[in-house]
């Protein structure tokens, strides 16, 4: 007999992605390499290469180095819109020539880019800030709609709480809906599931795991920081479209030139290398986040973080971290089906 317990979490979402938790990884350009992912997906939830304006030849190496560690079906991340179209179809043609299974897309929805992989028979996940791109993204093939809240680390695409958008794209779609924003335990996975969404996304919460390809300064600072420590602010734009907000951890630099929402222009923003990466330069202002390999004046580039960082106290294996949330979840979702059984007449 199968125990109740290790099906109580199963959405119909693990069954069309592969996984056994209703748990993706957010795609989190230069974090979630194959490392993160693989753990991800090796402890049951979905694992999902971030690889937003990186090279094939990366994207090559990743993929295989992530299919040496784990069997278990993934995702690619690539953002589109702020792709440069020449190496957006170079990466959408090394993802197809080498089978990936299914692309999670984010920003603007790019209905030819839906279309083109979807021909191929990939998965499509695309993550929305806004009830209307997520009609979008259905029109144009998508499989999985992710709604990302304002409470959301990294680039924020809308400014609805994540619950308040889940719900109101539950009602307007029969496609799965996962969760995104603010997301780093077990309550919020069962809230989510109460709320009738399939899943979360959960990317703070892994950027602090040992896989994890952030600096460890990075992962120290999310240890250290609550909700309240993040900002929305679009201070970080060089190499995105003008007005894209990014939530990181308030620092240097968003304390000096606008911690908020200002409608920063890149075109006038100064380049000054602060850090490296091997020999490639990292601006001050620029999307980048520091990674192992960073070298520089860590404190002034984007931090990201999600306002659920203040549940964030330690930096333990990625499995660790989602068998804890499953855990969790499994036991708030027990312990309410015992009240509402109790309530029976």
């Amino acid at each position: 007999m199968t125990d109740r317990r290790e099906t109580s979490l199963r959405t119909p979402l693990c069954a069309l992605l592969g996984c056994d938790h209703p748990v993706l990884l957010a795609g989190m350009g230069g974090v979630s390499r194959w490392e993160l992912a693989a753990a991800v997906a090796n402890a049951g939830g979905y694992g999902i290469l971030g690889m937003v304006r990186e090279s094939p030849a990366l994207i090559a190496a990743e993929v295989a180095a992530l299919r040496a560690a784990t069997d278990r079906p993934f995702a690619v991340n690539l953002i589109p819109a702020a792709t440069e179209p020449g190496l957006l179809d170079a990466q959408i043609a090394c993802c197809l020539d080498l089978g990936v299974p299914a692309f999670s897309f984010f920003w603007d929805v790019m209905p030819d880019v839906v279309a083109r992989v979807k021909r191929a028979g990939c998965l499509v996940l695309h993550q929305v800030g806004t009830v209307e791109a997520a009609r979008i993204a259905e029109e144009a093939g998508a499989d999985v709609i992710i709604a990302q809240g304002v409470e959301a680390g990294g680039h924020v695409h809308g400014r609805s709480p994540a619950f308040r958008l889940a719900g109101q794209i539950l009602q307007q779609t029969d496609l799965p809906v996962v969760v995104s924003g603010g997301i780093a335990t077990g309550e919020g996975l069962a809230a989510a599931l109460a709320l009738g969404a399939d899943g979360v996304q959960c990317g703070t919460a892994f950027l602090a795991t040992e896989e994890s390809f952030a600096h460890p300064y990075h992962k120290s600072r999310i240890v250290e920081a609550t909700g309240d420590d993040t900002v929305l602010t679009d201070i970080f734009v060089l190499n995105w479209p003008k007005g894209a907000a990014v939530r990181v951890i308030a620092n240097s630099v968003t304390g000096e030139l606008g911690g908020e929402y200002l409608g920063h222009d890149p075109d006038s923003l100064p380049h000054v290398t602060i850090a490296f990466d091997g020999d490639q330069p990292r601006l001050r202002f620029s999307t980048d986040s520091p990674l192992r390999t960073t070298t520089g004046d860590l404190e002034a580039m984007a931090l990201y973080a999600g306002q659920g960082a203040g549940a964030i106290t330690d930096i333990p294996p990625a499995a660790a971290r989602l068998a804890d949330m499953v855990a969790q979840a499994r036991r708030i979702r027990e312990s309410a089906a015992r009240r509402d059984f109790g309530a029976l007449p």
